[in-house]
């Protein structure tokens, strides 16, 4: 293990430059890739002498962790709670939902001294690491330590496994330091298994995601949304859309105008460099475009509007009359299918769903989702449903049903993480 852990690390040494080149590029076009680099690395000033840490690679990890962040501040308010994330969205998104009640870093890289500052200055009792996020030199420094590896709500897809390759196993070492790896359906139960988690430490208790709560005030703001632009008229968002699937979006919205004229397309581009582009192509295309930050709200004779700020995403799926959700028309692997489907909304994606596989297929099963492979298809289906008001409500609440149905992981993961957090020691 001695030598793989010190050829990955050397590995991760020679990579340095590429990784803070790609990370420089990325700043060409999200301007928060260019700050706070010493973090990434474990340099930062904490005063902190214990705290219970959180790491939520980005916005969707972030979104489904609140709820157990929420019960652990209120549960032990004594330790400094420390989030982490990766990527600039993601470290917007806890500033503007948590602010100050936490202390946020960027997860270091995983060389063992920015490993070694990290824990260092955080103090860390247990490690709560949200989905899948394996990184060796982090599990092994943790383990040394004496830090408790939590893995909530975790995911593994066949893609993933297979993508580990020559290196399965050093991560198979890695993964084995986690005290607990609480699984979000039995095919990633089944994957962590064959991956090496042993067999005692490996628990299925459903997905985080399914008990998203709904802000009581959203319904009053989406009739608000609609009233501005126009109550009656037909419309569809398109969510966490990629650089590669929005020209198919943008032809099925054709295809969408082609049968109802009034119809609105919401577009959410799943990353902020993507938010400018967007709004050209829709307006390359044709279409009379807004946007949320030049326009505030679309307007009545607006055909696109794109949604170029982040956090909004419920709001535009509680004012919609269908919601595809994007991440699937190219290989991507997916976004987020539960969001419109707690709203009631129908929903559609692609064909690329491998992130959210057992999700889908069990919406596919109850016929709560519609499965489109491109820009004619989803268009297609679009006029369907919003041109039969009988079939939209079929479909909006059989997925509100699977949602209801499979609630309830978030009281489930706090039991399994209560005695693990009770009985861990200090960190470093």
């Amino acid at each position: 293990m001695a030598l793989k852990r010190h050829l990955y690390t050397l590995a991760m040494y020679l990579a340095m430059p590429v990784i803070l080149y790609r990370l420089a590029f990325r700043g060409l076009r999200n301007r928060g890739y260019f700050k706070r680099w010493l973090e990434r690395f474990g340099w930062f000033n904490a005063d902190i002498s214990s705290s219970i840490w959180v790491h939520a690679v980005s916005v969707g990890e972030f979104n489904a962790a609140m709820p157990l962040i929420e019960a652990l501040l209120a549960t032990h308010p004594n330790d400094t709670m420390v989030v982490t994330t990766i990527t600039p969205t993601g470290s917007e998104r806890v500033r503007k939902r948590l602010g100050d009640r936490v202390f946020h870093v960027y997860l270091p890289y995983d060389l063992p001294s920015a490993v070694g500052r990290f824990l260092a200055r955080t103090k860390p009792r247990i490690a709560l690491v949200m989905e899948t996020e394996i990184w060796p030199n982090l599990y092994f420094a943790c383990q040394r330590a004496g830090i408790p590896i939590f893995i909530a709500n975790a995911r593994l897809s066949e893609r993933s496994l297979r993508g580990y390759g020559p290196a399965i196993s050093l991560m198979r070492d890695a993964v084995r330091c986690a005290s607990l790896v609480a699984a979000q359906s039995h095919g990633d139960a089944e994957r962590f298994r064959r991956l090496g988690v042993f067999e005692a430490r490996l628990q299925v208790v459903g997905n985080i995601k399914f008990d998203m709560a709904v802000p009581s005030d959203l319904k009053a703001q989406a009739a608000n949304l609609r009233e501005s632009w126009g109550a009656l008229r037909p419309v569809w968002v398109a969510a966490s859309t990629h650089e590669g699937e929005e020209a198919a979006v943008l032809q099925a919205h054709a295809r969408v105008l082609g049968r109802f004229p009034d119809a609105l397309l919401i577009l959410v581009p799943r990353h902020p460099e993507r938010f400018r582009g967007a709004i050209g192509l829709c307006r390359s295309f044709g279409f009379r475009t807004s946007s949320r930050s030049e326009d505030t709200v679309a307007g009545i004779d607006s055909q696109c509007f794109v949604v170029d700020t982040m956090g909004e995403l419920l709001r535009f799926f509680a004012c919609s009359d269908a919601a595809f959700v994007g991440g699937s028309l190219d290989p991507i692997g997916g976004h987020n299918v539960l969001e419109p489907a707690a709203l009631r909304k129908p929903v559609l994606t692609g064909p690329h769903t491998f992130n959210f596989a057992e999700i889908c297929q069990t919406m596919l099963d109850h016929q709560a989702l519609i499965r489109v492979q491109n820009g004619v298809q989803l268009g297609t289906q679009l006029i369907r449903v919003l041109g039969d008001p009988q079939l939209a409500r079929q479909l909006a609440d059989a997925a509100f049903d699977v949602v209801e149905r499979e609630r309830g992981a978030v009281p489930r993961t706090l039991a399994l993480l209560a005695p693990i957090l009770d009985g861990a020691r200090g960190g470093t």
